[in-house]
């Protein structure tokens, strides 16, 4: 394909997933429209920030110390499948998000930064937890009958 390159900005650019990238220092050095979508701030608003703009406060300081851990040494183990973590919206509501990351390296080897790909699951998290507390109930009725009888 002659124009691979070009392709590949235009899918990143339009894909409805979220997709960031951020320098060695946690800055936010691009944003694209399903970011926009996904958290409500506008490129212009997120790039030259840091990522703390979308990472709900009780949760940053960890997420700060693997993150710089991870530059430092250009290791992680969330190498394959999709992490999970809540995000911050810019009305200040979270999200839950599922991403995958890929570190990003120069010519030489040397890390530069990571890119996101992260997509809301908040339905399927309520989904989930409304099943899980139905289960629960059921299995304590169970539980009861069970030493009732017994």
């Amino acid at each position: 394909m002659e124009n691979l390159e070009s392709y590949l900005l235009q899918t990143v650019e339009e894909s409805q997933d979220a997709v960031l990238i951020a320098d060695l220092e946690g800055i936010i050095r691009f944003w694209n429209a399903g970011a926009e979508r996904l958290l409500g701030f506008t490129a212009a608003e997120a790039v030259g920030k840091p990522l703390d703009l979308i990472i709900p406060e009780n949760l940053r300081a960890r997420h700060n110390e693997g993150y710089f851990r991870v530059m430092a040494s250009g290791e992680t183990n969330y190498k394959t499948g999709l992490l999970s973590a809540p995000g911050l919206r810019k009305d200040g509501s979270r999200v839950s998000l599922e991403f995958s990351i890929v570190l990003l390296r120069d010519e030489s080897g040397a890390m530069q930064g990571c890119a996101s790909i992260m997509r809301d699951v908040t339905e399927r998290w309520k989904k989930e937890k409304e099943l899980q507390k139905r289960l629960a109930a059921c299995e304590a009725k169970t539980a009861g009958n069970i030493g009732v009888r017994g």
